[in-house]
């Protein structure tokens, strides 16, 4: 299915190109979304003469992101989340609870403007991608530690990880003695 593209889709084009879809993206997401028309010959004369207008409005959101990201970059949210001793979380840190957290640090972005590609699993420092237009991302990191002090610690560039005082420390078992160990197997019988 060709559409129009209203804005800049990332991986498939910028506004006012005519792009083949598939059926099914393009009903599902971009029609619905308003970030496409249809590319029938109405639709085109009419993009052709609103064009103007849609440039100029993307170019003032675009500057209004461009003004914003300055605030957003090297913004660090800290999540506190329970983890094991191998620093996995138990569950997971969702585009939703950053989100969460950076509406917190004062911006208010929307779930769907966090790039994440899977879901966050382990304590660390991770870069994330935020779109505030679709021209214009910054990257904030999230410090996701088990406790406020291991956050501050992470932050510093301090290795969170096993306990250093168990580095040296080395069980002893001893020697299997005669009596212990086990019964040897029979020889073959020739």
């Amino acid at each position: 299915m060709q559409v129009i593209l209203l804005e800049r889709i990332e991986k498939l084009g910028q506004m006012g190109d005519v792009v083949d879809v598939k059926p099914g993206y393009a009903r599902n997401y971009l029609l619905p979304r308003h970030k496409a028309l249809r590319a029938s010959e109405a639709n085109i004369q009419a993009f052709e003469e609103r064009r103007v207008q849609l440039e100029a409005d993307n170019l003032a959101r675009r500057e209004e992101a461009e003004k914003v990201s300055v605030d957003f970059e090297g913004l660090t949210v800290v999540l506190t989340r329970q983890a094991s001793e191998s620093a996995q979380l138990y569950g997971s840190v969702t585009k939703r609870d950053i989100a969460d957290a950076v509406s917190e640090a004062g911006f208010t972005i929307a779930r769907n403007q966090v790039a994440l590609d899977r879901p966050i699993k382990t304590v660390g420092l991770h870069e994330i991608r935020v779109q505030l237009h679709p021209e214009v991302f910054v990257t904030i990191t999230a410090n996701v530690a088990r406790t406020a002090e291991e956050a501050e610690a992470q932050a510093r560039g301090e290795i969170i990880g096993a306990d250093d005082d168990e580095d040296d420390a080395v069980e002893t078992v001893p020697a299997e003695t005669a009596e212990d160990a086990p019964a040897a197997d029979p020889p073959a019988e020739e």
